[in-house]
């Protein structure tokens, strides 16, 4: 079950972001989501706009967070490659998961294309799981996007009229 996140899930969400470093960790990637990212702060903030939100299994537990945001996101603004589709887009930020269920991507996935026609996201070059799991369902790889601190992303981009 998808559901959008509060302020009870505030600890969870920052147990299951853990979570995720430490695979990134283990799969190599170790230069994404340093000194504590995302932090409470922003996992806050994400909740307060109401654009936080989290999975949870058949037993009630959440094992999973994103961000699903609606609208120009300014750091797509400049891309080292081309967009595919100019149309308004919702992007998929802060994916993580816990490790526990399986599918949870594909979930995700599956509910923003129930809200939004047009997706865009973004990753760490050396976060190889997720680009492959971006590329598995459905997404192009469109070229090299920078985050406000000049570090370079790859942006991918999935549209229902590809």
């Amino acid at each position: 079950m998808i559901r959008q996140a509060d302020e009870r899930d505030v600890s969870d969400i920052m147990r299951v972001y853990a979570a995720a470093r430490a695979f990134m960790r283990a799969s190599g990637n170790l230069t994404q989501w340093t000194g504590g990212y995302p932090s409470e702060k922003i996992v806050r903030a994400d909740i307060a706009r109401g654009v936080s939100y989290v999975l949870e299994n058949e037993a009630g537990l959440l094992h999973a967070v994103f961000a699903l945001i609606p609208g120009d996101d300014p750091t797509y603004e400049y891309i080292e490659g081309a967009w595919q589709d100019a149309s308004p887009y919702a992007t998929v930020h802060r994916a993580g998961s816990d490790g526990t269920e399986r599918g949870t991507f594909r979930a995700i996935l599956a509910f923003a294309r129930a809200q939004y026609e047009h997706l865009r996201a973004d990753t760490h070059a050396d976060n190889i799981p997720m680009q492959n799991c971006l590329q598995k369902n459905g997404f192009a790889y469109c070229g090299i996007i920078y985050l406000k601190s000049g570090d370079p992303r790859r942006a991918y981009e999935w549209s229902s009229g590809r």
